[in-house]
């Protein structure tokens, strides 16, 4: 079935090989089955998948590649993101997608195992439980910076492997300088408006915070 919503990954990642096309292809049919049965995105926003949820989260793959064998943790994934569309893009990559609400992970799970994706490990878990350490923490606003930072600041791999240090990739929108200030943090702000055109994109940037 075709879907062209997604046409917008592959105009945005044209080099994707012909599984990672179809793998994102399938996310259009599969997030809508799994949605109406478990809510991890609003319903009236399901219809923005590609747009507001998959490219939101290959903004950081606009921002930075990762090397064979990184390993990163995506805290708060909720239906996946940013980890699954980014475990699409870097087949080579460890993703280990963790979140509080059990019944968020059996979607991610089983979005994981329809598309085949052989690189994502998901657990039903509180990032303060784990005890494992990663070249990168990504995650989608799932709250304040100084709420967020103590979860993570011990669970870094002390040795660099990527083109820029270890550290905190957040995907976050609207006005963060006052909670950068207010979280103490040497944060990096890039606009996703500079790597996407749509309007979407306006408010939202990621922020590095390295460690």
């Amino acid at each position: 079935m075709l879907n062209p919503a997604v046409d917008i990954i592959y105009q945005y990642f044209p080099k994707l090989s012909e599984k990672q096309r179809e793998q994102f292809r399938q996310l259009g049919e599969l997030y809508p089955h799994w949605n109406a049965q478990i809510n991890v995105v609003s319903r009236k926003d399901i219809e923005s998948l590609y747009l507001h949820h998959v490219l939101h989260s290959l903004g950081i793959a606009k921002f930075t590649n990762f090397v064979a064998g990184t390993r990163i943790l995506d805290i708060g994934t909720g239906g996946g993101f940013p980890g699954i569309p980014l475990a699409i893009l870097f087949p080579a990559v460890h993703f280990h997608l963790v979140d509080s609400i059990g019944k968020k992970i059996k979607v991610v799970r089983e979005i994981a195992s329809g598309i085949g994706l052989e690189n994502v490990e998901a657990d039903h878990i509180r990032a303060e439980q784990l005890d494992e350490k990663y070249d990168f923490v990504v995650s989608r606003a799932v709250t304040r910076l100084v709420e967020f930072y103590p979860w993570v600041h011990n669970r870094f791999l002390k040795k660099d492997s990527n083109a820029i240090p270890n550290g905190i990739l957040y995907l976050k929108g609207g006005d963060l300088q006052e909670e950068i200030k207010e979280a103490r943090l040497k944060a990096e702000v890039y606009n996703l408006s500079d790597y996407f055109a749509e309007e979407y994109f306006e408010t939202k940037h990621i922020v590095y915070i390295p460690v």
